[in-house]
């Protein structure tokens, strides 16, 4: 079974910290789940929470740096997905109302460590949840994400 091999469970950060923030990149990543929800069920589209720790997390900022914030990544995104950036940073300032709204999603996803990404129907379903990153390319992500999406 080809359960998106290029995630793995490399749990290197512990997810103790608490906190969150925006990314960089092309695309706008929202941080309130039920508005990109709203936004993914007109769209027809998907919806990708990113768990992080962008400050402090080796494997996440690696994640972010080779696929996320890539060409072919947020090309893909754009038409897919819904982005919701769920961050526990170290030293970035958030406001407290953030900072209980990425702990709720924390609990409410069973996030183990970071990054784990989820995968959302627009209903709110989960359709798949990944944990840990191992240098995979952005076709590689795209392709597990196509076959969550399709139900493979």
């Amino acid at each position: 079974m080809l359960a998106f091999a290029v995630l793995v469970s490399l749990a290197d950060c512990s997810s103790e910290t608490t906190g969150g923030g925006n990314e960089v990149g092309r695309l706008t990543w929202s941080t309130d789940l039920p508005k990109a929800l709203g936004q993914a069920k007109a769209e027809k589209k998907d919806v990708l929470l990113d768990f992080t720790g962008s400050d402090w997390c080796p494997p996440c900022k690696e994640l972010h740096k080779k696929v996320l914030v890539s060409k072919e990544f947020e090309d893909y995104a754009e038409t897919n997905l819904v982005l919701v950036l769920v961050d526990f940073p170290n030293s970035k300032p958030q406001t407290e109302e953030l900072k209980k709204a990425n702990a709720a999603l924390h609990e409410k996803f069973e996030v183990e460590g970071f990054p784990t990404l989820v995968l959302l129907d627009a209903d709110g379903k989960v359709l798949k949840k990944y944990l840990g990153y191992d240098g995979a390319k952005p076709a590689e992500i795209i392709e597990g994400i196509e076959k969550a999406r399709k139900g493979a």
